[in-house]
Order: structure tokens, then C-alpha cells, then sequence
């Protein structure tokens, strides 16, 4: 397991400022009281709190050309034919995976293709397993053409916590299965909007793991 480059620079700064109170308490309370030791025992507590926010686990993932893996951690809270008009532009079956706050945060690329579409929406900050968040909400969307020549829709939807979405995709990149797509941090959602004609493999809350576990067929 290791820390997340998107952790890096929080995770020093809050570890400076836990030092140097922990510091200014031992040179100023002596001797340290339980309120004191009380307190140090909270700040390092919520730093390794924090810091799991941004843990990677070494996976084995899944390689299948003709499967999409999982782009995020989490439960599949929604899945329902939808019509999708900022990209697709018709009827389209919508998988949701819902990030809880002890997830992994990472988004990967669910199989091989092109970068064809990529947007950033300001949004709201509502609960992200509402189903009108996908819409309503801080989000970004990223249209992919696949080497079969179909195309599928991911957006990356914040939610009551999550206030920030890293998105690593490029108009015009070649990606692969499992790469990087990005980060939420924080937790929050994914869509998947694919094809009618896709098979599905999972169902309604069925815990799913980024990069490992295939939720559908096309």
C-alpha cells in the first residue's frame, strides 16, 4: 500500500502543524497533562485518519478486453436505462458506483480506448447517491470511444463531503484498462453510462473494487 500523490502536499502540511503544537505543548505544559496527552493522541489519530483517505493497495488487477472493470470502489447503487444527452445522445443503461468515505478514492479507466469528450461542471454538493446528482451536483464527464467502436459515458460526481475532482483525462488520449483516471477526494460517485445492449454483471448493492471486479460485458 502507499499514499496517493494527490495526498502528498495536505498530508505534510496537517503533519507540520500537529508537530508543531504537539512541540509548543511539550515546551509550555510541563509536565504534560492527560488533556495534553489526550489532545496529541486525537491530532496523530485524525492525521492517520486522513492520510487513509489517500491509500492505493496493491492490487492484482484485471485484465479482459471484452469486460469493463470497476472504476472506483464501492456499492452499485443504481441501475436503469436513462436517456444521456451531453455526450451519448440516447437511451443508455446507467451503472452508479457510490464511495463511501473509507473506499478507495482512485478512478480507473474501465477498458482501452479514445478520449473523445472531457467537461467540467460546477455543481452542487448534494448527497451523491440522490439520483439527481449526477446532474445536480460538482461533476466530470469523460467520453470514451472503444476500440469496437462503441461509446460509453463516465462522470465522476462529487457529493456532501467530496470537494474537489482530479481528472486526468485528455480530448484526443489513447488509455488503458485499469490506468489512472483520476481522484475524488474524499469519496462520492461514478456513472457509467454504456451501451443497451450491454450485459451486466453485477447487481443493486453489490460491493465492487477499482480495477478488479468486471461489472459488464459489451
Amino acid at each position: 500500500m502507499y499514499i496517493h500523490k494527490e495526498g502528498y502536499r495536505l498530508l505534510i502540511i496537517i503533519l507540520a502543524i500537529i508537530v508543531i503544537i504537539t512541540a509548543t505543548m511539550v515546551v509550555f505544559s510541563r509536565p504534560l497533562n492527560f488533556f495534553n496527552y489526550l489532545m496529541i493522541f486525537l491530532m496523530f489519530g485524525f492525521w492517520i485518519a486522513l492520510a487513509s483517505f489517500f491509500r492505493i493497495p496493491r492490487r492484482i488487477f484485471t485484465t479482459d478486453p471484452s469486460r469493463l472493470i470497476a472504476p472506483a470502489d464501492g456499492v452499485v447503487c443504481t441501475i436503469e436505462q436513462t436517456y444521456e444527452k451531453e455526450y451519448l445522445d440516447c437511451e443508455c443503461l446507467m451503472v452508479s458506483i457510490f464511495m463511501n468515505g473509507t473506499d478507495v478514492h482512485v478512478n480507473r479507466y474501465p477498458t482501452d480506448g479514445t478520449i473523445e469528450y472531457y467537461k467540467y461542471h460546477k455543481g452542487n454538493y448534494f448527497i451523491a447517491s440522490y439520483p439527481k446528482s449526477s446532474l445536480m451536483n460538482e461533476r466530470s464527464s469523460i467520453g470514451m470511444r472503444l476500440e469496437n467502436g462503441k461509446k460509453i459515458l463516465l462522470r465522476q460526481v462529487a457529493g456532501v463531503m467530496a470537494r474537489r475532482i482530479v481528472c486526468y483525462a485528455r480530448e484526443g488520449e489513447l488509455v488503458k484498462q485499469n490506468q489512472e483516471m483520476g481522484f475524488i477526494k474524499f469519496g462520492s460517485r461514478v456513472d457509467l453510462f454504456l451501451p443497451l445492449d450491454t450485459e451486466i454483471d453485477v447487481a443493486l448493492e453489490d460491493i465492487v473494487r477499482n480495477g478488479v471486479t468486471p461489472i459488464a460485458r459489451i
